[in-house]
């Protein structure tokens, strides 16, 4: 995949991430038009019909750009640009939802610099147990 490719990629990423919680916030928005004019992204035209917020990005639509741009190998570098601007996005308006978490908790399931190999039971079982963790957090 080519470096401007990735770049929309990573972007279309960004816009579903953003849509996982139902709804753009004025910050994730701001973000997201940011991040699509530092890489010169504004005038795509598949960008911009995502970026006029027309129709929402379905959450299945966002785990397969997750993994479409990550692939079976991921390199360490995809990896950690991915996990950067999508935490920023994530944490850009202050509040993160239980869908974005799941986003990250997922995401952080395909880590290539894992050392230990685990099972995918123990993968799941340890993200589910994130999620309630963070559920109940939220509610005392």
């Amino acid at each position: 995949m080519n470096t401007q490719t990735q770049k929309k990629q990573l972007l279309k990423i960004l816009i579903g991430a953003a849509w996982i919680d139902g709804i753009i916030q004025v910050e994730e928005r701001d973000y997201l038009k940011r991040m699509a004019q530092t890489h010169g992204l504004s005038e795509d035209v598949d960008l911009k019909s995502l970026l006029s917020e027309l129709k929402p990005v379905q959450p299945n639509q966002c785990y397969q750009w997750l993994e479409e741009y990550l692939g079976d190998n991921p390199t360490i570098h995809d990896y950690q640009e991915l996990l950067e601007t999508l935490s920023a996005l994530i944490y850009s308006d202050g509040d993160v939802q239980m869908q974005e978490a799941q986003l990250l908790t997922k995401l952080q399931l395909l880590d290539p610099a894992q050392e230990s190999p685990k099972s995918a039971f123990d993968k799941i079982l340890k993200a589910i147990q994130k999620v309630y963790k963070k559920a109940i957090n939220q509610k005392l």
